[in-house]
């Protein structure tokens, strides 16, 4: 089965589009989970044991667990182990080099850590991305219009009168031979996000950008679905993982989840 197929899957019998990113700053853990033997993974677990009949997939950002050095690495190797086999794992590491060193990131984060599917940059070319897309059962999300800011200063630029982010998706498609590729597109951008859609109609796309960011869901969910109303991973962090501060924290985290896909779920019936 493909990776695309999978989503599909997972999404329908999930019925969510939401992904949690689960970016922990260890500054903003609930105080009293300070004591604990790892705060990070102990705030880890109750936020997936509270989440995880809600989500598609989970999404460890991995500078906040590499910043913590060994432990952080043992800390996202148990995290992984806690997430159920019935949603999908990202690991979005933005990875992107030359091909023997690519070889290694997919080596490391498909089978020694064992994610479903990873965030590639594609800004040095196919030798880069090719060792990520052997296996058509992992996923590819390769960076196209990014949520952040700064996203303008290298991907509007126009080439042959066309801005960067397109070159990008369509040469994405090309490649997209064993049906594993996904693009990242920032809910920030929902007119961009419609065009993309269009260019390529049944590519998954993950799109960050909601909540803190101001992304707009409306156009997350019914511009960025499929005509089935899969394939959109529409990721959140901050906004759910801190929802409280107290020891309610997952409480409020779940309670925050559910109302985001219950959104999610009014716009998806109109698509």
């Amino acid at each position: 089965m493909t990776f695309t197929q999978k989503l599909r899957d997972v999404q329908l019998h999930q019925k969510s589009l939401l992904c949690i990113g689960l970016d922990v700053d260890a500054d903003k853990i609930p105080q009293h989970l300070q004591s604990s033997a790892n705060p990070v993974l102990e705030f880890n677990r109750q936020i997936i044991e509270a989440t995880h009949d809600l989500v598609c997939a989970y999404k460890p950002n991995l500078a906040f667990y590499e910043a913590m050095g060994e432990r952080g690495l043992t800390t996202l190797r148990e995290t992984l182990k806690i997430i159920p086999k019935s949603v999908l794992t990202i690991g979005d590491g933005k990875r992107g080099d030359i091909g023997n060193t690519a070889e290694r990131y997919a080596k490391s984060l498909f089978d020694d850590f064992g994610f479903d599917s990873v965030t590639v940059n594609p800004y040095m070319g196919f030798d880069s991305v090719e060792p990520f897309l052997k296996n058509s059962a992992k996923g590819v999300f390769l960076l196209a219009l990014t949520s952040n800011p700064g996203s303008k200063d290298f991907q509007r630029l126009k080439i042959n009168g066309k801005p960067l982010y397109e070159k990008v998706v369509r040469t994405a498609k090309k490649w997209n031979t064993n049906q594993n590729i996904g693009l990242v597109v920032g809910a920030t951008h929902p007119r961009e996000l419609k065009m993309i859609r269009k260019i390529v109609p049944e590519m998954p796309l993950l799109i960050p950008g909601i909540g803190k960011q101001g992304g707009d869901l409306v156009s997350a969910v019914k511009d960025g679905c499929t005509k089935d109303g899969t394939c959109a991973i529409i990721s959140a962090s901050r906004s759910i993982l801190y929802a409280s501060s107290g020891k309610d924290f997952a409480e409020a985290a779940r309670a925050e989840a559910k109302r985001m896909v219950q959104e999610m779920g009014t716009y998806r019936n109109s698509i």
